[in-house]
């Protein structure tokens, strides 16, 4: 009784949307072999050396950095299905050409396509999110969408190992499938959101159908309004208290990359092997599947200030304490350690990027962000290993710890401030225009009793109950 109340309150009262859009992100998650076995597939299967494996993992990152970009500016300029569609499938086509190609440079080429569609479509995806979910719940809902990563990540790594068994090539078109059938769901089930037709002076039938076509665009009307002209991706990078947070991220992201590059090397310089490095790194995921939910439950209400301070303090004093790890069972402790800083920060961080954006610009803001963690996976091994050989483990570990101390500073600051700055609540009248009525995918016996106003979001206090 005690379970099913807990998880009705954790997942609970979000829009149909919402819940088509999170069941593409499992399945889509579900099939994500390639990215999980690629350095085995071109090492063991293909016999490339370790040296050609890193270079396309890192063409890889460098095309997800600039797909990141891509689909956050497609995303508000031609919408944020359109671009789902199109980056979904031009994953999945990628990813079987990628299990098809045997020279070094058409395989270093794909890699890097795949990076690129793969990762055009994840701003879309918080760009939804953001237009469908009421700003009071949107920590609740993009932990319930990193919860379905998760879980569709664990399994997708058990189950690649036996389908790898019947030939690599499985896993490739496995992956496709699962992409291809992602993009299904979307275009069977996930409406269009972008909220330009309805906020920046469309005709008259547009924004009547705006209004009657989904969820989102009375959900719109909540949020902080946008500018009436369009936001470039100049005036993203203009923007200097999302930019900090963007750094504040960044730092963040390069602590936490120690968890997947330096622990090896630490785990090995003491004698531990390739697998019990495997079981301590399953600990994250083991840990995020089993804690997620509960832990949104029980911290909903605090400010994402809180939050995001709070969740960087445990993640890298966590990764500190690796420092005095030198068996299994403590380096398991301490990732289950910065696991906990991970699920706190990891929600709300999406939340604030989108709280932070102009409704039409939730994609750009995304893509953006989302460069930050791209630029990190690159910088944070490569400093990592070089403070490692350089200054010894106490120093890197220790380095985490300040400078995960200094990110936390830096966003509890931010978001401080903001808060203190926040706009008065729009009056009455700014929703007088919205429908009673109930839209056609059956999502209005999820609405609130009442809307939220206009500024719950930039107040920074998600709103209980």
């Amino acid at each position: 009784m005690a379970l099913s109340r807990g998880m009705r309150e954790a997942a609970g009262g979000l829009p149909r949307q919402f819940w088509w859009l999170w069941t593409s992100t499992l399945v889509n998650r579900l099939g994500g072999f390639v990215v999980t076995f690629l350095a085995l597939y071109l090492t063991v299967q293909r016999g490339y050396s370790a040296s050609y494996a890193g270079l396309v993992a890192g063409l890889f990152g460098l095309g997800g950095a600039a797909g990141a970009v891509l689909g956050g500016v497609l995303a508000d300029r031609v919408g944020r299905r359109s671009t789902m569609l199109a980056a979904q499938l031009g994953a999945a086509a990628t990813t079987a050409l990628l299990g098809l190609v045997h020279h070094p440079a058409a395989i270093a080429l794909v890699a890097a396509a795949v990076g690129l569609t793969s990762n055009a479509s994840r701003p879309a995806v918080q760009a939804i999110i953001a237009d469908v979910v009421p700003a009071a719940d949107r920590v609740r809902a993009y932990s319930l969408n990193y919860w379905a990563i998760n879980i569709g990540f664990g399994v997708s790594s058990a189950a690649a190992g036996f389908i790898a068994s019947a030939g690599y090539l499985w896993l490739f078109l496995g992956d496709a499938f699962s992409t291809v059938v992602c993009a299904l769901v979307v275009y069977v089930r996930v409406r269009e959101s972008l909220p330009a037709a309805a906020d920046t002076g469309a005709p008259a039938a547009s924004r009547a159908h705006a209004r009657q076509s989904t969820q989102a665009a009375r959900t719109v009307r909540t949020a902080p309004a946008g500018p009436r002209t369009a936001t470039r991706l100049v005036d993203v990078l203009r923007d200097q208290r999302f930019m900090v947070m963007v750094l504040c991220t960044f730092l963040l992201g390069s602590v936490m990359q120690q968890g997947n590059s330096t622990l090896a090397v630490d785990m090995g310089a003491h004698g531990l092997s390739s697998r019990q490095f495997g079981l301590a790194a399953a600990v994250n995921g083991v840990v995020i599947v089993i804690l997620q939910l509960p832990v949104t439950r029980l911290l909903r209400g605090r400010s994402s200030a809180s939050l995001l301070a709070i969740g960087s303090l445990v993640l890298s004093w966590g990764l500190g304490l690796t420092a005095f790890a030198g068996t299994f069972g403590l380096y398991a402790l301490t990732v289950a350690v910065w696991t906990l800083g991970e699920i706190m920060h990891a929600p709300a961080s999406m939340s604030v990027v989108s709280d932070l954006a102009p409704a039409t610009a939730r994609g750009r803001y995304q893509g953006v962000y989302s460069l930050a963690w791209s630029a990190a996976t690159f910088a944070g091994p490569l400093l990592g290993g070089l403070a490692y050989d350089r200054l010894g483990r106490d120093a890197v570990w220790a380095g985490c710890a300040l400078v995960g101390t200094a990110a936390a500073t830096g966003y509890y600051l931010l978001l401080r401030v903001r808060a203190a700055a926040s706009p008065a609540p729009l009056p009455p009248a700014a929703t007088a225009d919205v429908p009673a009525d109930g839209t056609a995918d059956g999502t209005a016996d999820v609405l609130p009793a009442a809307l939220p106003d206009a500024s719950a979001g930039a107040r920074e206090e998600p709103v209980t109950g």
